[in-house]
């Protein structure tokens, strides 16, 4: 899986990339085939945000935080990247339930 961090107008430490490093084992957890995310942290003025797309087999999910504090923006941004991929896999399961259902009236 690959894993970018960039900062637009900040630079993007160590401490930042050491949690988001760890957010993103909570992602891995729930689903191994993620392909790849991408993040973005920019400051302007008091605002904080970060976003982030999250490219998993099939799918591509987008998210975005703005906070005073970068620390919570990446916090907001996994928890709703990780609420879209639990949707996503539940549809997934929701759809191959069915289109067994189906095989099995005909058979």
């Amino acid at each position: 899986m690959q894993f970018q961090l960039s900062g637009q107008k900040i630079d993007v430490t160590q401490a930042l990339r050491n949690h988001a490093q760890s957010k993103l084992d909570r992602l891995t957890r729930l689903d191994d085939r993620i392909v790849s995310l991408n993040i973005v942290l920019s400051v302007n003025k008091l605002q904080q945000r970060a976003e982030g797309t999250l490219n998993v087999a099939g799918k591509s999910l987008h998210a975005a935080a703005a906070e005073n504090d970068m620390y919570v923006s990446i916090d907001h941004l996994f928890d709703t990247l990780l609420a879209q991929l639990r949707r996503y896999r539940e549809k997934l399961c929701n759809k191959h339930q069915r289109e067994v259902r189906e095989v099995r009236q005909y058979v």
